[in-house]
């Protein structure tokens, strides 16, 4: 097993989008609020989680990284720098379900703050839903630790 990490090209934004979606069911805020309130505007949560991926290129192009294992991209993380306030922030990590278990979401992690460490700031943040058990395992044990708890409600209009 091989497993590589590099930028992402813009060319490659269509299948990490694919990755969103195919790892973000039960576990993200645009579905739970599609699941209380049904489908809103004519767009899915699919469609919704997708856009997320345009504004973390949009705000770093530089920070979406991918994971290759065995030369196919099977994962990636988003990484956008705050300089002033000395923070990185991870709004996204995806690994594909066939790829999972093979340390691929632990080495993008250790990829982002290494990056972070390189543009010299002081903290990361990353966050995760309840309903996330992998990610409340990953990300102490990676060196982050719970700072508090968020509560998310919805409306219709």
């Amino acid at each position: 097993m091989s497993i590589r990490i590099r930028p992402a090209c813009e060319a490659e934004l269509d299948l990490i989008k694919a990755i969103t979606v195919e790892s973000f069911g039960g576990v993200s805020v645009d579905h739970g609020i599609e699941q209380q309130l049904g489908v809103l505007a004519g767009h899915d949560w699919k469609w919704r989680k997708a856009r997320h991926i345009d504004a973390d290129w949009a705000a770093n192009p530089a920070g979406v990284f991918v994971a290759e294992l065995d030369g196919s991209v099977a994962g990636y993380i988003t990484a956008v720098v705050d300089s002033a306030a000395g923070r990185g922030r991870i709004p996204n990590l995806a690994v594909t379900a066939s790829a999972r278990g093979r340390g691929l979401g632990r080495a993008l992690i250790e990829h982002a703050l290494a990056y972070f460490r390189a543009k010299g700031l002081e903290f990361a943040v990353i966050e995760t839903m309840a309903s996330n058990p992998v990610g409340q395992s990953l990300y102490p044990s990676s060196g982050f630790v719970e700072v508090g708890r968020q509560i998310h409600y919805a409306c219709r209009l």
